[in-house]
């Protein structure tokens, strides 16, 4: 597999196209400003990556006629009546917690490390992140009918998979 590298801004403007090219192909494509060196990569390369090397850990309790969904370690979760309910809450939490971390948190020590997560939420629509949360196969979730998806999450968190 062939790298592309430019070694400055300027000649990676003037070769974009076989920049942008190599990066889809999933050739290394790489560019230097001043000091930096950074990577040109796919979207999709790089969410399926980040979802593969960092499964959620979600955990879910049913409680008190409802369902509470949480990440451990993470200051992120969500309530709702429904299981269905929890679970579009969390997507919206983490989108939001995605959106504090690039507006404040990116620098906090406690959350700086979380650089993968927020760019697998920024990356991934709401369908990935279900998938994302309870492990599911990428496009499982688009594949089934609304109760078979339920059905399935529930069991996933209950049974343990």
């Amino acid at each position: 597999m062939m790298a592309v590298h430019f070694d400055s801004y300027s000649e990676a403007r003037a070769h974009l196209k076989a920049l942008l090219d190599a990066a889809e192909r999933g050739r290394v494509a790489t560019m230097s400003r001043e000091t930096a060196r950074t990577a040109i990569v796919d979207v999709e390369r790089l969410r399926h990556l980040l979802a593969a090397v960092a499964p959620s850990r979600a955990q879910a309790v049913s409680e008190d006629g409802g369902w509470s969904i949480f990440i451990p370690g993470l200051p992120i979760a969500a309530d709702g009546r429904t299981f269905d309910e929890a679970v579009t809450e969390m997507v919206r939490a983490l989108r939001e917690y995605a959106e504090d971390w690039k507006d404040h948190l990116l620098d906090a020590p406690n959350h700086r490390e979380n650089w993968g997560l927020v760019q697998l939420i920024s990356l991934s629509d709401d369908d990935q992140l279900r998938e994302w949360l309870v492990g599911l196969e990428e496009g499982e979730v688009a594949r089934m009918t609304k109760e078979e998806a339920l059905s399935r999450l529930q069991k996933y968190w209950t049974d343990g998979g």
